[in-house]
């Protein structure tokens, strides 16, 4: 079996636009997995190609709200960032793949088995390297880590909200920056896939650290990492470092 990424690595995937060629392989693929309501052109593309088998993530995760009154998106799409979410999508996914193809239940049942597991042991161990920390706010570029933060105990500050390309106001500029002084932070993060300029002009003028948290909206060479398992230890480092966790 053969995977296909809708969205190129490196591409920012709240802006994807796809080809006519990628839209009429919907139609003919054996399953197409995607969450509605996160990217309109893939949404737009389901609807006219019709695939024969479809897995939405957003028919059975609880999709939380957007944190910012000036969001476009009502819910906040990152779901992928708690493990837990990722362990109920493989085993709906090993359902429809199943489906689609019988004949190789036994050897999707075993991977989604391992997977199931590797998420699992992660979940645990960003459990133990965030379950102590003096600090418990971040302050990231844009509000992608509001499912990592509930699952884990902290409290997320997105400088941006949950759309990624809107500029923040001067205003919400000044309130990051009191939050950081109030609740003792000590890093700003910032990710790959977005300009880092306000994040560390933040910071200069704090005189804070900055660090990388990564929302894994697409793998690149600046990656911490070559998988989603990596890049989450990756970002539980950087948080557990930041937030002086024990």
């Amino acid at each position: 079996m053969a995977v296909t990424n809708l969205t190129s690595p490196g591409t920012e995937p709240h802006d994807l636009e796809l080809t006519p060629k990628q839209v009429a392989s919907l139609s003919t693929d054996d399953l197409v997995i995607f969450q509605s309501g996160f990217q309109p052109a893939v949404d737009e593309a389901i609807a006219q190609a019709a695939p024969k088998r479809s897995v939405d993530t957003a028919s059975f995760l609880t999709l939380k709200k957007a944190e910012a009154d000036d969001d476009h998106a009502a819910n906040d799409p990152h779901t992928w960032l708690d493990p837990t979410n990722l362990i109920t999508t493989a085993e709906h996914v090993q359902v429809a793949l199943t489906q689609a193809r019988p004949e190789a239940a036994t050897e999707i049942a075993a991977n989604t088995k391992a997977l199931i597991g590797d998420l699992t042991a992660l979940d645990a161990d960003i459990s133990a390297d965030l379950s102590s920390c003096r600090i418990t706010a971040f302050i990231t570029s844009h509000a992608a880590f509001g499912y990592f933060a509930a699952r884990y105990g902290l409290t997320q500050v997105g400088i941006r909200g949950v759309e990624p390309d809107v500029e923040p106001s001067a205003a919400r500029i000044f309130e990051v920056q009191q939050i950081a002084k109030d609740r003792q932070v000590t890093t700003i993060f910032f990710e790959t896939l977005v300009s880092p300029v306000v994040a560390t002009s933040i910071a200069g003028d704090l005189g804070l650290k900055t660090d990388v948290l990564d929302p894994l909206e697409g793998i690149t060479e600046d990656s911490r990492g070559s998988d989603y398992l990596e890049v989450m230890r990756a970002n539980a480092t950087a948080l557990r470092t930041a937030n002086e966790c024990q």
